[in-house]
């Protein structure tokens, strides 16, 4: 999209679910239109992933995750009811494995450890399993402790790694903490409460440790960044990026996914690299709906999901 095209989208774009007369959204949205309009817009193309049905009646629902291993293997996790919820497969769309039919309520997340391993987190059971390339299960983290009375999505959102193998958990359904475990899957600590002051959260619904040990937090629906030592210390946060959604790691990089916030969750929004530093946006591509969870290649694509069924490459441009 040409500049000036994009310029008068970002201003000409409706704010279709906010609130009526409430003083502080439109300012808000204002902001956050300049702030992209001062950034560069990324040479990253969209392409979809056209995944090769193995039999008839077999589909896909909403890929809430994509991930990518060394080795190129796409992981996509996924919801319908007619495949496996963990499908392994080529850039070219063919399945070469899939697993995990009865393991789910809710799949949520998927992330690639630097060992290569695969994890998984269901925001229903509130269970993160961790597997093989292979889909062998090595492990399961049964984080529990749900609020009764909070709907079918009700536990866990995302999974990060830090040094060491300790692994770090947001719990951002019905709950608002972020959990550490150990390499064995043991707890070591928690933290946070449900509120807008710091360390306190409204839905953490994704997180990413850099090569520093700083934890980042996406407090969705408080719309910020917030940023922690290994610990759990709060340092900081950043909360003029929309409605923060997605975070994730890699390269020495820092990546989003963001909207506008007081609109629907499905509404279109933005990847975004972040300086680290000051939090300001280095770059960005426009998302679609397809922020819900984000993941890097090695190379630096990007990978994410979109509504209804459609999984989506972003790459560089040729």
């Amino acid at each position: 999209m040409p500049r000036n095209s994009l310029v008068l989208f970002l201003i000409c774009l409706p704010l279709r679910a906010q609130d009526a007369g409430s003083p502080a959204t439109e300012p808000q949205a204002a902001a956050l239109r300049a702030l992209v309009e001062q950034a560069p817009r990324l040479a990253l193309e969209r392409t979809r992933i056209g995944i090769q049905a193995p039999a008839p009646g077999w589909e896909i629902g909403y890929p809430s995750a994509v991930a990518m291993d060394g080795s190129g293997t796409l992981y996509v996790l996924q919801r319908g009811e007619k495949a496996d919820p963990v499908l392994a497969l080529g850039r070219d769309g063919k399945i070469i494995r899939s697993w995990g039919k009865g393991m789910y309520k809710i799949p949520h997340s998927i992330r690639i450890d630097p060992q290569g391993n695969v994890w998984t987190v269901d925001s229903s059971s509130s269970m993160v399993l961790k597997f093989t390339p292979r889909g062998e299960k090595l492990m399961e983290i049964a984080v529990g402790e749900q609020p009764v009375g909070r709907g079918p999505t009700n536990g866990t959102t995302d999974i990060a790694f830090g040094p060491d193998g300790r692994i770090f958990i947001s719990d951002g359904y019905g709950n608002a903490r972020i959990l550490e475990y150990t390499a064995k899957g043991e707890r070591v600590r928690q933290w946070g409460s449900a509120g807008k002051g710091p360390g306190q959260f409204d839905q953490p619904h994704g997180i990413a440790v850099d090569d520093q040990g700083i934890i980042y937090v996406a407090d969705r629906r408080n719309g910020r960044l917030q940023r922690f030592d290994l610990n759990g210390k709060y340092l900081g946060e950043w909360d003029d990026l929309g409605m923060v959604t997605t975070v994730t790691f890699r390269n020495g990089t820092l990546w989003i996914g963001t909207q506008f916030r007081n609109e629907p969750t499905g509404a279109d929004g933005w990847h975004m690299r972040i300086d680290r530093k000051s939090g300001r946006i280095l770059g960005y591509v426009e998302s679609g709906n397809s922020h819900h969870i984000l993941n890097v290649t090695k190379s630096g694509d990007l990978l994410s999901g979109a509504r209804p069924d459609v999984v989506w490459w972003f790459h560089q441009a040729k």
